[in-house]
């Protein structure tokens, strides 16, 4: 029952970002941002996600969010990783590519998207599966959408999401590991 509930709903958010919608969802402030460039550039360009994007070079992943996708990376901003103590060290290859899969998944899903799956959502819950095979949930908090690993982390959508040409940028108040 748990994985036909957490198929359903990754399928219901996938199947509306496979929709062909050319201008992404607005964030809570209304301002929409949408880039032909790719998760790797946009990641690059945004002073906000400079941790992160050293944790992508460093694991060695900047190739995969360069290459065709479509990605969604739930995107800790910099005081996000601040707060836990600090993104992995390049020398610390292997925890680095572990945190960056459990923040992306698979397909191009913007917020309207996870909005949408949560209006239908028996429960007022969606499930995702990332690229390391956990489960993220999505729920709504008023107008704020929250998101919960499988190992009880969680984190708020926060800031503008960026649309690119390979995928979607959410960016996240908090790490979506728990410390070790």
């Amino acid at each position: 029952m748990r994985k036909t509930l957490i198929c359903a709903g990754a399928s219901a958010v996938l199947t509306l970002a496979a929709c062909g919608r050319t201008e992404p969802a607005a964030d809570n402030s209304g301002a929409p941002q949408h880039t032909n460039s790719t998760l790797a550039a946009s990641l690059d360009a945004n002073d906000s996600l400079g941790a992160l994007e050293r944790v992508v070079e460093g694991a060695g992943l900047k190739t995969v969010l360069e290459g065709v996708g479509p990605y969604t990376v739930f995107a800790p901003t910099d005081a996000a990783f601040t707060a836990a103590g600090g993104a992995p060290g390049a020398d610390e290859r292997a925890q680095g590519a572990s945190l960056v899969r459990a923040h992306i998944v698979p397909g191009a899903v913007t917020r309207a998207d996870i909005a949408a799956a949560l209006d239908r959502a028996a429960g007022g819950k969606v499930e995702m599966r990332t690229m390391d095979d956990g489960v993220l949930t999505f729920s709504r908090e008023g107008q704020v959408i929250r998101v919960t690993a499988a190992d009880g982390a969680t984190a708020l959508l926060t800031g503008t999401e960026t649309a690119v040409s390979n995928g979607v940028i959410q960016p996240v108040d908090a790490v979506l590991v728990k410390a070790s």
